[in-house]
């Protein structure tokens, strides 16, 4: 089997290809699992060390339109599998409106035409966003964000976002792809530098506090946030990749599994973790141009088909920031609490 991931060398590209590499194997739309041959992992960046290091890496190195457009790219027409992880974040497509529609709208037009063209109706599955669904004045969301609920984003990402869905929804229905739409829910805690996420500060907010330094956390205690940790985050993707077509259900995106918290709960967990020498270090300053985005996205959500699948949100975000410091031990300074 050969698996392409665009976004392949970002935080979770990376994640999900050494998440693949490890089972070995997977099971494409409900089929017996095959084992995973070559992963081809397609991003402006190189991969990761130990993904490099890996016999079954192939790397596509350079701006995803162009590598589209490159008629010698055998690897598109050879996929059985792509996940299509790649995308400009929610800030960036605010202040760069030109970036956004051709990182998130043109891309995923022409991936989804470039594996048209190769006719071999591969599993796509687009990572798509909470930020589909967004309140605005006179058009409040409901409490909860169900399975059938329309989605009304706000901003130039989620805008784009629901596009994506849309198109890979209309690619399925015409027999050119087995597309998967998945809704990401906001990822906590991701390790590394913060990117352009209007959502970047919601892990800098535990992750740098943990490596004894400020961070800001920009919005009110009571601002509610729909979480997921990395590791339930590609257990959604790899599922969606896997169910069968009756499994799936609906070509509309699925909402993933989300634990239901507020920012000031998800520093109360980092207090818990590290102690007050953590939460000593939250900058505590507003920040309008996040406020005006963070705050118009849900935070509450009924994933009920997502149960259907066996997928589940974290117990708790104190278990999310364990994780991490689990998972990255030489980026935690601070000593723990007991």
């Amino acid at each position: 089997m050969h698996i392409v991931i665009t976004g392949g060398a970002g935080f979770l590209g990376a994640r999900l290809a050494r998440t693949l590499l490890q089972q070995g194997r997977l099971a494409l739309d409900g089929q017996p699992a095959r084992a995973i041959e070559r992963i081809t992992l397609a991003d402006r960046a190189p991969a990761p060390a130990d993904l490099a290091a890996d016999p079954r890496i192939a790397q596509a190195t350079g701006d995803l339109n162009q590598q589209l457009a490159d008629a010698g790219a055998a690897f598109w027409a050879e996929a059985d599998a792509v996940f299509h992880l790649a995308a400009a974040v929610s800030g960036e497509c605010e202040a760069d409106f030109d970036l956004g529609m051709r990182s998130n709208f043109a891309a995923t037009h022409a991936l989804l035409e470039r594996l048209r063209a190769a006719g071999t109706r591969p599993v796509l599955v687009f990572s798509s966003s909470l930020a589909v669904f967004g309140a605005a004045p006179g058009q409040p969301l409901p409490p909860v964000i169900e399975d059938d609920t329309l989605p009304t984003p706000q901003t130039s990402y989620g805008i784009q976002k629901f596009i994506g869905e849309q198109l890979v929804a209309d690619y399925t229905r015409k027999g050119f792809v087995r597309g998967r739409s998945v809704r990401l829910m906001t990822v906590s805690v991701r390790p590394g530098r913060p990117n352009g996420a209007a959502s970047g500060f919601f892990s800098g907010m535990i992750r740098e506090p943990l490596a004894g330094l400020r961070a800001p956390c920009p919005v009110p205690d009571d601002t509610p946030v729909a979480l997921a940790s990395p590791a339930r985050t590609v257990e959604g993707i790899v599922r969606a990749a896997e169910a069968s077509e009756a499994e799936w259900g609906p070509r509309t995106a699925l909402n993933l599994p989300s634990l239901a918290t507020t920012v000031g709960e998800m520093a109360a967990a980092l207090g818990r973790v590290a102690g007050p020498a953590a939460l000593a270090l939250l900058d505590r300053t507003p920040d309008p141009a996040i406020m005006r985005i963070v705050q118009t996205w849900p935070g509450r959500f009924d994933a009920r088909r997502a149960a259907a699948l066996g997928l589940q949100a974290d117990a708790s975000f104190d278990d999310a920031i364990r994780a991490y410091v689990r998972e990255n031990p030489q980026a935690v300074t601070l000593p723990l609490a007991a």
